[in-house]
C-alpha cells in the first residue's frame, strides 16, 4: 500500500493550492481516502475525506474553502484549497481506510502517506 501526497509549497494568504494523493497497491475503490494535517506543536486533525461513492466530510474550519474529489480511474484524490490563510499552514497527509462509509476518525485510517508541507504567508 502506497500513498503519495504532493502539491504543497509556499503560498500567500488568499491564494489557492491543490494537493494530490496518488494511491497504489490496494483496491482504491474499496477505500475511503482522507486528508489530515498537523501544524507545529499541534495534534494531527482531520481536514476532509471522501468515499468511493463521493460522500464527503469537511472540518468546520475548511468548509466552504476546501473541496475534495477523487478519480477512481487514476486512483487519485485531490484537495482543492481556496482562500488559504496562515492557520492552514501544516504538513498535509493523505490516508486510507478500508471502508465504504466516509469517516473523520483518524484512528481508523491504517495507511498513511509521507505528507506534503503547505506554508501560507500573511
Amino acid at each position: 500500500v502506497q500513498l503519495q501526497a504532493s502539491g504543497g509549497g509556499l503560498v500567500q494568504a488568499g491564494d489557492s493550492q491543490r494537493l494530490s494523493c496518488a494511491a497504489s497497491g490496494f483496491a482504491f475503490r474499496h477505500r475511503v481516502i482522507g486528508w489530515f494535517r498537523q501544524a507545529p506543536g499541534k495534534e494531527r486533525e482531520g481536514v476532509s475525506g471522501i468515499s468511493s461513492d463521493g460522500d464527503t466530510f469537511y472540518a468546520e474550519s475548511v468548509k466552504g474553502r476546501f473541496t475534495i474529489s477523487r478519480d477512481n480511474a487514476k486512483s487519485t484524490v485531490y484537495l482543492e484549497m481556496n482562500r488559504l490563510n496562515p492557520e492552514d499552514t501544516a504538513v498535509y497527509y493523505c490516508a486510507a481506510v478500508p471502508s465504504l462509509a466516509v469517516t473523520a476518525s483518524r484512528t481508523l485510517y491504517d495507511s498513511w502517506g509521507q505528507g506534503t508541507l503547505v506554508t501560507v504567508s500573511s
